[in-house]
C-alpha cells in the first residue's frame, strides 16, 4: 500500500471532517470513497481505522463510516489539533491547549527543578539564552525550533510520564501559532526574560521561581491569544450516570 495514498487519505477525511464540511451524523460509503479519493478499497479501509483511532468517525454494519460529534474525538491526538488549528475551530483550539498548558507547565517547571537530571537542566539553560539570541534577531524558524526544545525539556524533566506525553500536544500548539501567523515578527523580551528564569530556577533548585515564571509564560501567551477565540463555542463532553 502507498503510504503517500494512505496519508493523502487521513488527511483529507480528516480536515474535512474536524473542519465542518462532514458534519456529525453525516454517512460516508466505502466505495464512494475509492471514487473520490481515486484510491484502492484498501487504502480506504486503512484511512478509516486511522480515523477510528481518533474518535471522529465509527463503521455501522449495512449502513457506512458515520462521523461522530467533536465530544468523541481524541482532543490530545496531534493530528485532531493540527486539524483543528488548520479550521474554524483555531480559537477554541487554542484556548484549550493554553489553558491545558496554564495547569501543567508550571507544575512541571516546578517538579523539574527538583528531580530533572543536570545534563538537562544545562541544556535548558543553553536554549533559553539562545532563545533570546534568536528572538531579538527575528530568526523566527530557529526560535521556533528552540522553543520547542525548551518547553519539551521543562516537560520531561518533570519525571513525571505523563506530563511529558503532552509534548506533541506542546509542539503542535507552538507550531501552529506560528503557521497561522499567530506570533509576533519579535517575541517580546520580557517573555524571553522569563523563560531564561525559568531554566535558571530550575538549574538552581528553586522549585517555587520556576513555577512563578513558567505561570507568566503562560498568563502572557492567554493574553495574546484570546481574541482569536472570542465567541468560540466550548465542548462540553457529556459525563455518564453510574
Amino acid at each position: 500500500m502507498s503510504t503517500s495514498l494512505h496519508h493523502r487519505a487521513v488527511e483529507h477525511l480528516g480536515t474535512r471532517i474536524v473542519g465542518g464540511a462532514l458534519p456529525t451524523g453525516h454517512v460516508m460509503l466505502a466505495e464512494h470513497l475509492e471514487d473520490e479519493l481515486n484510491v484502492s478499497r484498501s487504502v480506504v479501509r486503512e484511512a478509516v481505522r486511522v480515523l477510528q483511532s481518533l474518535g471522529l468517525v465509527e463503521t455501522i454494519k449495512r449502513v457506512g463510516i458515520r462521523v461522530l460529534p467533536a465530544h468523541r474525538w481524541n482532543p490530545f491526538d496531534p493530528l485532531v489539533i493540527r486539524w483543528r488549528l488548520a479550521g474554524e475551530g483555531r480559537g477554541a483550539q487554542l484556548r484549550s491547549l493554553a489553558e491545558l498548558r496554564s495547569a501543567v507547565e508550571p507544575v512541571a517547571a516546578e517538579l523539574a527543578a527538583g528531580n530533572a537530571p543536570e545534563t538537562l537542566r544545562r541544556e535548558l539553560v543553553d536554549i533559553s539564552l539562545a532563545m533570546k539570541e534568536a528572538g531579538d534577531a527575528g530568526d523566527m524558524p530557529r526560535f521556533l525550533d528552540l522553543d520547542i526544545r525548551f518547553h519539551a525539556l521543562v516537560l520531561s524533566g518533570s519525571g513525571n510520564e505523563m506530563f511529558a506525553n503532552l509534548i506533541g500536544q506542546v509542539t503542535e500548539t507552538l507550531t501552529g501559532r506560528t503557521v497561522h501567523g499567530l506570533m509576533p515578527e519579535h517575541p517580546q523580551k520580557q517573555a524571553l526574560q522569563w523563560h531564561i528564569d525559568v531554566a535558571h530556577a530550575i538549574d538552581a533548585g528553586d522549585g517555587q521561581q520556576a513555577r512563578d515564571a513558567a505561570g507568566k509564560i503562560m498568563r502572557q501567551t492567554i493574553a495574546e491569544l484570546a481574541p482569536s477565540w472570542n465567541d468560540q463555542p466550548r465542548v462540553f463532553v457529556p459525563v455518564a450516570k453510574n
